[in-house]
């Protein structure tokens, strides 16, 4: 399924930012149906991240270096995520979305980390 028509649907927070809902977020980590981009720190990203997503942390955040096609983009509480949201579409990107709540909030909900 496309992130587009999983995100039909968009959650306020973050400014406006686009974002996605926490069951989608679960959809697209269990089937992999999309990149994950976590902006966290290496340090940070190191420490327990979702499975399977990719460090491009903010500090040194490239959008021309996002992978191509359907993105979510995370950091720990939703803040920096927004931030390189707003980097990326900036620079022509309009297939991202973030997961406002962050590693935090997904752990919070069980999620798993690796």
């Amino acid at each position: 399924m496309a992130l587009g028509s999983l995100l039909s649907k968009l959650a306020g927070g973050g400014g406006g930012a686009p974002t996605i809902e926490h069951d989608d977020f679960c959809r697209i980590v269990a089937d992999k149906s999309c990149a994950i981009v976590d902006v966290r720190e290496p340090h940070e990203y190191g420490a327990g991240h979702v499975p399977g997503a990719k460090n491009m942390p903010l500090s040194s955040f490239d959008p021309t270096k996002l992978p191509k096609g359907d993105v979510v983009l995370i950091c720990q509480a939703g803040g920096r995520s927004a931030k390189a949201l707003a980097l990326a579409e900036g620079a022509g990107r309009k297939d991202l979305r973030h997961y406002a709540p962050g590693t935090g909030g997904w752990r919070a909900r069980g999620g798993a980390v690796e």
